[in-house]
C-alpha cells in the first residue's frame, strides 16, 4: 500500500504544480510586461517538453524501474518550479515551463504505471481511477489553490511555488522509501527510440481522430495562453481565483465527459462530444462579445465535457483491436498529433496577436472547432476490423458442461497507464 499511496500523491503533486502557474500569468503580464504572444510561447515550450519525454522515455520505467524515473520526473518539476521563483524575463518563464513539461511527460508514463502496478486487487476499478483521475484533479486543484494563494496570501509571486516544492519533495521522499514493482532489465537504451505507426486496420480512422485531437488540444492551449488576458480584459475581473476556477472548470468537466462517451459507439461518441464541444465554443464567443462571465464559465463546462467525450472516443477508436505491442506506437501517433494541435496554433496565434484582438483570435479558435466538428459529423465511422483482446476470458458454460468457453472482448479499454498522457493540459 505504501507504493500505491506514494505514487498517487506524487501524481497529484506533479499536475497540481503544472496547473498552479496559470493564475500567475496576469501578474506577469501586468508587472513584467509579458504579452499574450509571450504566454503562447510558454505553452509551446511546455508541449515540446512533454511530447519529447513521452516519445523518448515513455517506456523507460519498464526497464529501469518505476522509482528512478518517477523521482526524475519530480526532480524536473522541482527544477522548473525553482526557475519560476525568479520570473522577470519571458525566457525564464519559458525555461521553467519547458522543465515542467519534461517532468509532466515522465510522470505521465512512470507514475501512472507505478499506480497500476501497486494498486490493490480489490476493488477492481481502483487502479483505473487512481491512475487517471489524479491528473485532472491535480490540474484543477492546483489552479484553484494557486488562485486563492495569489489573491489572498502573502508573496503572490512566490508562495504557491514554495508550497509546490514542499509537496514535490514530500512526494519524492515517499517514492524513495517505497518498494519497487519492476525488476531492472536490459533494453532501456533501445526503449528511447520512438516507434510511430498505425495498424492497417485503423488507419482510415486517423483523419477524424486527428481533427478531434487538433481542435481539442488547440483549445487547451488557448485556455493557457489567452484566457488569462480574456478574463481580465473582456470579462472584467483580474481575480486570480476566478481565473483558476475557469481553468479548473474546463479540466474538471473533461473528466466527467469521458465516462459518458462509453455509452455510445466510437463514431457516435465522437459526434456527440464534438457537438457539445462546439456548442461550448459558441457560448464562449458569445460571452467574450458580451462580457458575461457566468456565460463564459457555463460554456467552459460544456466545452470541457464535450471534449472529454470526443477525445476518449477518438483514442478508443485508434486502439481498437490493438495488441500490447501496438499501443506504444499508436499512442506515439496520438501524442504527435495532439501536441502539434497545442503548439502550431499557439505559434501562429503568437505571431498574429499583434495584428488581431483577443476576441478575433478567439473567433479563429472557434472556427477551427467548428471545422473539426463538421468533418467529424460527416466522416466519423466505427472500426471495421473485429477487436481481439490480448488474452481470452474463460467462463463456465461451454458445449460440454464444465469445460471453459473462450470469450473475446469486442472493444478493449484504453489502458489506465496511458490515460493521463492524453489529457489536454
Amino acid at each position: 500500500m505504501l507504493a500505491f499511496a506514494s505514487a498517487v500523491v506524487a501524481l497529484l503533486a506533479s499536475f497540481a504544480t503544472v496547473g498552479s502557474t496559470i493564475p500567475l500569468f496576469n501578474i506577469y503580464r501586468a508587472q513584467d510586461g509579458f504579452s499574450s504572444a509571450d504566454i503562447s510561447l510558454t505553452v509551446v515550450a511546455y508541449s515540446v517538453g512533454t511530447l519529447g519525454t513521452l516519445l523518448g522515455t515513455g517506456r523507460l520505467s519498464n526497464y529501469t524501474g518505476r522509482r528512478p524515473v518517477s523521482i526524475a520526473s519530480l526532480a524536473f518539476l522541482i527544477a522548473g518550479t525553482l526557475t519560476l521563483l525568479n520570473v522577470h524575463h519571458i525566457g525564464i518563464l519559458i525555461a521553467g515551463r519547458l522543465l515542467m513539461g519534461f517532468g509532466a511527460g515522465l510522470a505521465s508514463s512512470s507514475l501512472t504505471s507505478y499506480i497500476v502496478d501497486a494498486a490493490p486487487a480489490r476493488p477492481a476499478w481502483l487502479a483505473s481511477v487512481a491512475s487517471s483521475q489524479p491528473v485532472m484533479l491535480g490540474l484543477a486543484v492546483g489552479a484553484v489553490v494557486s488562485g486563492a494563494l495569489v489573491q489572498f496570501g502573502p508573496w503572490p509571486r512566490d508562495l504557491v511555488y514554495i508550497v509546490d516544492i514542499g509537496f514535490l519533495l514530500l512526494a519524492a521522499v515517499m517514492v524513495a522509501v517505497s518498494p519497487e514493482t519492476v525488476t531492472r532489465t536490459s533494453g532501456g537504451w533501445r526503449s528511447l527510440r520512438p516507434s510511430v505507426h498505425l495498424p492497417v486496420g485503423v488507419r482510415d480512422l486517423l483523419p477524424v481522430a486527428a481533427a478531434v485531437f487538433l481542435a481539442i488540444w488547440a483549445t487547451g492551449a488557448f485556455y493557457q495562453a489567452f484566457v488569462p488576458a480574456l478574463v481580465k480584459d473582456q470579462l472584467g475581473t483580474d481575480s486570480p481565483l476566478v481565473l483558476g476556477l475557469v481553468f479548473a472548470a474546463y479540466m474538471g468537466a473533461s473528466a466527467l465527459g469521458a465516462p459518458i462517451g462509453g455509452r455510445f459507439t466510437v463514431a457516435g461518441a465522437q459526434r456527440v462530444g464534438m457537438v457539445g464541444f462546439v456548442a461550448g465554443w459558441m457560448g464562449l464567443v458569445t460571452a467574450i462579445a458580451t462580457g458575461a462571465l457566468p456565460v463564459f464559465i457555463t460554456a467552459t463546462v460544456l466545452a470541457g465535457a464535450g471534449q472529454g467525450v470526443a477525445i476518449s472516443a477518438a483514442t478508443r477508436a485508434l486502439l481498437h483491436g490493438g495488441t500490447s505491442a501496438d499501443r506504444a506506437p499508436i499512442l506515439a501517433v496520438v501524442y504527435l498529433v495532439s501536441y502539434s494541435g497545442a503548439s502550431i496554433p499557439s505559434l501562429i496565434s503568437a505571431q498574429l496577436s499583434g495584428a488581431f484582438s483577443l476576441p478575433q483570435i478567439s473567433l479563429g479558435y472557434g472556427g477551427l472547432a467548428l471545422l473539426a466538428t463538421l468533418f467529424t459529423a460527416l466522416s466519423a465511422h466505427n472500426p471495421r476490423t473485429p477487436a481481439i483482446s490480448e488474452s481470452p476470458v474463460s467462463v463456465a458454460g461451454s458445449r460440454q458442461r464444465g469445460q471453459p468457453v473462450t470469450i473475446w472482448t469486442t472493444e478493449p479499454d484504453l489502458p489506465a497507464t496511458e490515460c493521463a498522457a492524453l489529457i489536454p493540459n
